[in-house]
């Protein structure tokens, strides 16, 4: 699972080949939760309050390099890694 960014703790990976809608596995701690890119939804799985909306919010700064990143993931190639929140 490639990590593609980490901060405050949680951790954003992505899954070659994964399933389709597009998103991202964000980890923090024991929990886990794969995030829809296009809308930041959770769409599988939880995440505490706060660090959804931190996922939220970076989501939201990354989501054109998200997609970047799946459209790669599905064709095989190295991710790019993402800057963290600030």
């Amino acid at each position: 699972m490639p990590r593609l960014s980490e901060f405050y703790g949680i951790i954003i990976a992505m899954y070659f080949d994964d399933h389709p809608p597009p998103h991202f596995h964000a980890k923090y701690g024991d929990d886990q939760a794969q995030i829809v890119i296009t809308t930041g939804e959770v769409l599988n799985g939880f995440l505490p309050r706060r660090a959804l909306a931190l996922v939220c919010e970076w989501t939201e700064f990354h989501r054109n390099e998200l997609m970047s990143d799946w459209q790669r993931a599905e064709r095989h190639q190295p991710l790019v890694s993402i800057d963290p929140l600030p």
